[in-house]
């Protein structure tokens, strides 16, 4: 399988309107290797798929919460 996440960016020559727009695709081939990676891991430490696949869910709501630390 060939590693997406080694893409090239988009330059603005490119006709590309914002970076982000650039980045878009190297960034999803990211989040999707990632995924891909974590699944792995925790099939091969023995974990069930559906388990697994709660997990990263979570964790990807923790990481868009907000964190609240007392004043």
């Amino acid at each position: 399988m060939p590693n997406d996440a080694r893409q090239s960016v988009a330059s603005p020559k490119d006709h590309v309107l914002t970076v982000q727009e650039a980045l878009e695709p190297l960034f999803l081939a990211l989040e999707q290797e990632a995924e891909l990676k974590m699944l792995s891991a925790a099939l091969n430490a023995g974990w069930p798929l559906d388990e697994a696949v709660v997990a990263i869910d979570e964790l990807r709501r923790n990481e868009l919460l907000p964190i609240l630390r007392p004043h």
